[in-house]
């Protein structure tokens, strides 16, 4: 009877051994499938912030470059003008002398020509406020233009004379000021805008 007590004791403790190693290989093997899914959930994570940090970098970058390309259309535009409202005015006077030259008219044209292709380009970066004065400024130039023209032609409008489209001169800078004005708040009145009236 002890013997068999003695074997039924080593049955039992090689029963509860075996369910130790049971219970220990099977923890281990959930350990490693938990620690592998929580290193999963952990690279996954990083990954999405790491996408979202370069998500965030492209964003910033992509905005640095539009600032900068509003920037330098700006600065071109606002050039150009500054040279055909120059150029027109001289011809002007020029008119009011009677000293037209092919030079002269040639001169005017090439400013104006400049700044249609300056403008042109302007037009696809320029914001919807900036565009409205860019359009305006365009409009303004264009009917100066036509005036002064018609009086080079002997065929002035009622309006027409030399010192009333000198005059109108005033209105045209007034125009300029509203343009730049329009630009610098776009893009942004502060330590980053650019100075706008420097000509290249």
């Amino acid at each position: 009877m002890e013997a068999s007590f003695s074997q039924g004791g080593s049955v039992g403790s090689a029963l509860i051994g075996l369910a130790a190693a049971v219970v220990g290989v099977t923890g281990t093997l959930i350990a490693s499938v938990l620690s592998q899914r929580l290193t999963a959930r952990v690279q996954s994570e990083q990954f999405a912030r790491q996408q979202q940090v370069a998500e965030a970098q492209w964003l910033r970058e992509q905005q640095v470059a539009e600032l900068t390309r509003r920037r330098e259309g700006y600065k071109n535009v606002n050039a150009a003008f500054r040279r055909y409202r120059t150029h027109l005015m001289n011809f002007l006077w020029t008119v009011h002398k009677g000293a037209v030259t092919a030079e002269a008219r040639e001169l005017v044209e090439e400013a104006r020509r400049d700044h249609h292709s300056v403008f042109a380009e302007a037009q696809m970066v320029a914001s919807s406020e900036v565009l409205a004065e860019l359009n305006d400024m365009t409009k303004v130039l264009s009917e100066t233009y036509r005036r002064i023209m018609c009086l080079e032609e002997g065929n002035p409008d009622p309006n027409g004379s030399f010192d009333e489209i000198r005059t109108d001169f005033v209105q045209l800078w007034d125009q300029w000021e509203k343009m730049l004005g329009a630009m610098r708040a776009d893009l942004g009145a502060g330590s980053n805008a650019i100075d706008l009236e420097a000509a290249p």
